[in-house]
């Protein structure tokens, strides 16, 4: 994969604690994080998904990889016609760099990993169910669907209904790029009896959005409103 592997979405907070508290209470489980950034950083976990909170001024949620041979896998990039910004190649911090899809969304490549993930039994699952995939609004699904492709994903046949998305597909992360405006990605979970779930979520006194993206179903889904701004779109399994 040109982008490496993927490691993270990247969600900027002023309170690391009550972040990590929020999706702890949701089952996620935290991960031992290093020492490689100079502002306050934790990770949360449910197996499939992995969050990284930093006390710092980033875009967010801001989808991240551990690309080693970073100054290489840039030139390849480059030579693609994908250029990088924020680029940091220097010795005195974590090398890394940033680049955009079609649509503006920023992509971070770390030369490194920042945490080591828990170990959690197979199957394990989270009060939010299973998660499918990050959601992106895309003005011209047909050359979102080609970046995506020229970094190693799959982009599978575009589905009409109930409104037009490609699900583009790699080996640890799958993106849904829909016909929409969205003011940020979405993290998109399902269960089977997700209804249920998310009464509950409700009594136990979770914020919930008024209304759900144009498009989607407002009685098989709902969007759960975390800390600092990040939306989780929960819906029912098909």
């Amino acid at each position: 994969m040109p982008l490496g592997r993927f490691l993270e979405i990247g969600i900027a907070t002023q309170d690391v604690v009550a972040a990590l508290a929020f999706y702890e209470s949701l089952g996620f489980v935290q991960a031992h994080v290093g020492e490689a950034w100079p502002h306050a950083y934790a990770v949360a976990t449910d197996g499939r998904i992995s969050l990284g909170f930093h006390a710092t001024d980033i875009e967010s949620p801001l989808p991240t990889w551990a690309a080693p041979n970073l100054r290489e896998r840039l030139e390849t990039l480059r030579a693609s016609g994908i250029e990088a910004e924020q680029v940091r190649l220097d010795d005195l911090s974590l090398h890394q760099a940033v680049i955009r899809d079609p649509s503006g969304q920023a992509l971070r490549l770390l030369e490194a990993r920042t945490f080591s993930p828990p170990a959690l039994a197979a199957g394990y699952e989270s009060e939010l169910g299973y998660f499918e995939e990050i959601a992106v609004g895309s003005a011209d699904l047909a050359v979102a669907s080609r970046f995506w492709e020229s970094l190693g994903f799959v982009a599978f046949e575009p589905v009409l209904e109930p409104f037009p998305k490609v699900v583009a597909s790699s080996t640890d992360l799958n993106l849904g790029l829909l016909d929409c405006a969205l003011p940020a990605p979405l993290l998109c979970f399902s269960a089977v009896d997700m209804p249920g779930r998310i009464s509950a979520m409700r009594e136990q006194g979770y914020t919930f959005a008024r209304r759900v993206p144009q498009g989607f179903d407002p009685q098989a889904t709902a969007v759960l409103q975390a800390p600092d701004g990040v939306q989780i779109l929960l819906r029912a399994a098909e």
